[in-house]
């Protein structure tokens, strides 16, 4: 019952909030080697402490469910790097004054932005061959962000972005 909540919350999270995630990988690489990763030891995820911990648990539990095990000595290192933006918004409401006569024209317009502007976060998965020390699979994802959200709504919300992120590991021929 636990995890059907869960599931809801986590659908209803992605479903109002769409997560966009553009993927890459070596063409050349087989997939079917790597059996067991670790995180990169030198991460700098740009994120806080608690946020940082939220989201190594969650590609922690998505990777173990996939059947990967954490390794001292690992097949690839998973690495995470964050940015913050801000969008712009894209509504607004034009205002005209104008006027004619006489072979004469002019006209002001003003564009007034309308709501207001939100925060996005750009998170961005390496995944690192540790004998080649090569890139083999990148994942780039973009969503909305609210700093003032609950650990809750956070912890929800990075699940559900880890949760697209690796929905698509390894890739398919």
């Amino acid at each position: 019952m636990k995890k059907r909540i869960t599931l809801l919350i986590s659908i209803l999270v992605i479903s109002c909030a769409p997560i966009y995630v553009n993927y890459d990988y070596e063409t050349g690489t087989d997939f079917n080697q790597y059996k067991t990763y670790n995180m990169f030891s030198e991460m700098q995820t740009g994120l806080s402490e608690l946020d940082t911990n939220r989201l190594l648990d969650a590609i922690d539990q998505t990777l173990q469910d996939q059947g990967f095990s954490v390794s001292d000595s690992p097949d690839f290192y998973v690495n995470v790097q964050s940015s913050e933006f801000r969008n712009n918004t894209q509504s607004t409401v034009g205002v005209g004054i104008g006027g004619t006569g006489r072979n004469v024209g002019g006209g002001v317009s003003v564009g007034i932005p309308v709501g207001q502007s939100s925060i996005s976060r750009e998170l961005i998965f390496d995944l690192i061959d540790a004998k080649k020390d090569l890139l083999i699979w990148q994942a780039v994802s973009e969503s909305s962000f609210n700093p003032n959200a609950t650990p809750e709504n956070r912890t929800e919300r990075l699940k559900a972005i880890v949760a697209k992120v690796f929905s698509k590991f390894p890739p398919e021929k």
